[in-house]
Formats: C-alpha cells, structure tokens, sequence
C-alpha cells in the first residue's frame, strides 16, 4: 500500500525575490508539479499551501480599487480567492508534469473551510504576517493610514499582520478523504483554509477575518486524512540550530521531544521556522513521522537520507 503523505507548501516559496507576477509563481510552481508527480507512483499526495503574499496582495488590489459600486470583499473572502488562484497554478503544473511523462493526472481543489474559536485571544493580538514587506517607515506610514497592525517579520523586513487563530477541525475532510481513497491528488486548506466559526445557537458556519498558518492547518489535515507523514516544505534543506550564524548546525533525525525543547530555548522564530517545528513536532508525536525540507531534497527526505526528519 500507499504511504499517504500531506505537504505544506509555503506561500513566501512560490513568491520568490518579490517576482509577485502570474508568470513567475507559475515557473515555480511548476517545479512543484515535477516534484509531485515524481512521487506519485509511491505516495497517496494531499498538498496544503499558504498564501501570506499572495492574500495580501490580493487585499491591496481589493482596498485600492474598492468603490461603492464594487466594495472591497473582506479578508475571509480574500483567503477563499487565494485558494483558487495557488490551487490552478498548482493543478496546471502537476497536470503538465505529468503529461511530460506521459501519464493523465488525477487532480482536485478543495476550497476548504477550517474551524476556528471565535474565542481565540489572536483576534486581540494579530500576528500572522500577509502581503509585502515594506521599510519600517513605509509600514507605519501604512499603518496609520489603513488602520493596520504591523511588525518586523523575522529580519526580513516590516509587513502587516493579522489574526492567526489556532484550527478546530477542516469542513471538508471527508470530502477530501474520499477523493484521497479514489486515487486522486488533493490541493486543501490553502493558505490554512477558509476562517470560520460555527454560531453558537443553530450551529451554522459563518466566516471570520483571519489567516490561519498553513502548517497547523495542513497538521489538522494531515490528522483527518490518517496521514503517514507530515511535511513542511520550505525554502531551505534542513532546521538550523544558530540559523544565519558561522556556528549553524543542521538539525537531521531528531525526536519530537527534543525538537521541542530546543523550541523552548528560542531557537526558532516566530512568524519563519517556529510553526513548521510545532507543526511537524505534534504530528509527530501523534505516531507519525515530521519532515522539514525544500523542494529540491524531498524526495530524499522521504527516504530518510535530507532534510529534518522528526520521530515520534
């Protein structure tokens, strides 16, 4: 049988040197789709994505173009048409990739909507980074102008941040796990899902301004669907203890329990490794196997030979 495996790709890895183009996502998403469909003969694939650059660019265009006659959509709408634009791109590379060898691709979106509390203290202290990264004037200059939260995103630069609720459950899982059984590659809980919160009376589903991070969710899912491993596919091949000094050390099999206790240390950084390291650590322990690696090493980090391989 199968191993079934749920990748977590990074919205920052298809949006790379701030090429934001169409085209350029599309040129790396396509090495995606050579990576998936070279681990296809071998793996039931479920993907996840983010999506921080990508829905806030999405927000810009919607606030500066809003009129009264075309108003803005809200965020959770914004996150929802994240999902449809990262999904094609995805769908089209793995479909081509797979033509290249000759082969039909079996291949679905999910728009998918993730539980969260409406209790959750991240709405009073908003920290999940979306869209572009500005100068520390430029942000607080947009800050004051557009009513925004911002902060300085892992030395990288100042970007505006919002709520990052924790997950509750994935609407859709049992959708996304009947196609997973019928042999089919699912895209879901991109950019972390859909925000949404069940009314406290009848229980109905209504959506939330928020951006869930896409490895606690793409952790969830992997959860539903009864995954063997859990991978979050990022810019670089292994976690680094001291990351960016002479003295970094790559990180390369290492138990949950140890990963964790170096996290308590303040090795890893909010807002870059930190979730990925959570993500990867509490599916792990759960019984499965954690992998944190980039594209380019996944396929030897499934075998165990690159990148972070995290045991239970």
């Amino acid at each position: 049988m199968k191993q079934r495996i749920v990748l977590a790709l990074g919205g920052n890895a298809l949006q790379q040197h701030g090429e934001a183009t169409a085209e350029a996502q599309k040129k790396i998403a396509a090495k995606v789709g050579e990576a998936i469909a070279n681990l296809a003969n071998n793996y039931e694939i479920v993907i996840a994505h983010g999506n921080g650059p990508q829905v806030g660019n999405i927000m810009i265009h919607e606030e500066t173009a809003a009129t009264a006659a075309a108003p803005a959509m809200p965020l959770e709408t914004a996150v929802a048409m994240s999902q449809g634009q990262i999904g094609y791109w995805l769908t089209q590379a793995i479909y081509n990739a797979f033509a290249k060898q000759g082969k039909q691709a079996k291949i679905a979106t999910v728009i998918s909507q993730v539980v969260v509390s409406r209790d959750d203290p991240a709405f009073k202290h908003p920290t999940k980074p979306i869209g572009q990264f500005y100068s520390e004037k430029e942000a607080k200059s947009l800050a004051r102008k557009n009513h925004w939260t911002v902060k300085e995103d892992a030395g990288r630069g100042w970007r505006r941040v919002v709520a990052s609720p924790r997950p509750i459950d994935i609407v859709e899982k049992h959708t996304i796990l009947e196609l997973i059984q019928d042999g089919i590659i699912v895209i879901a809980a991109g950019g972390g899902g859909i925000p949404v919160i069940r009314t406290r009376i009848l229980r109905r589903l209504k959506g939330i301004d928020a951006v869930i991070d896409k490895d606690y969710a793409a952790e969830k899912l992997a959860e539903s669907v009864k995954a063997n491993i859990f991978v979050s596919v990022t810019a670089v091949p292994n976690v680094y203890i001291n990351y960016g000094l002479p003295d970094q050390e790559p990180l390369t099999t290492i138990s949950a329990a140890d990963i964790l206790r170096l996290q308590k240390y303040g090795y890893f950084k909010a807002g870059s490794m930190l979730p990925k390291v959570q993500a990867a650590a509490t599916f792990a322990k759960k019984g499965g196997t954690g992998i944190i690696t980039d594209i380019t090493h996944l396929k030897d980090a499934l075998k165990g030979k690159a990148g972070t391989i995290i045991t239970p």
